[in-house]
């Protein structure tokens, strides 16, 4: 789903086997992923994707609130992610903010996101 035209071992990462790894399924077929790993106080969540004919329907969000209150349970206090530029704005919503100056992956603007962790960031007011 991430990459779709690249073989399986092209989306694994180093650790992966220690991360957290959760998907959002319609019906049996799975539309979007995540991955999330939690050192101590610090998460990161990495590989996430929604399906495009799935998107702007809440499965990505759902799916995020879910990884932040993992995060939250497992320990974490702050979470972050490398963020496709043009993103930047999805995940403002969910109380991240830019950190530190754009950078590239290959010809892909990306900007780091950091977010302090509570409840009301997972919607557990």
């Amino acid at each position: 789903m991430l990459w779709p035209d690249k073989p399986l071992d092209y989306v694994r990462v180093e650790n992966d086997a220690a991360g957290f790894h959760f998907g959002a399924l319609r019906g049996e077929e799975l539309v979007a992923v995540i991955s999330l790993f939690v050192t101590g106080h610090e998460a990161r969540f990495r590989k996430f994707a929604t399906r495009p004919d799935c998107q702007h329907r809440g499965i990505g969000s759902a799916l995020l609130r879910h990884t932040f209150a993992e995060a939250l349970m497992r320990g974490a206090t702050h979470i972050w992610c490398d963020a496709r530029q043009e993103a930047a704005g999805f995940y403002y919503r969910f109380g991240m903010r830019q950190t530190g100056e754009p950078f590239f992956k290959g010809a892909v603007p990306y900007v780091r996101m950091r977010a302090t962790l509570d409840f009301s960031a997972v919607g557990c007011v």
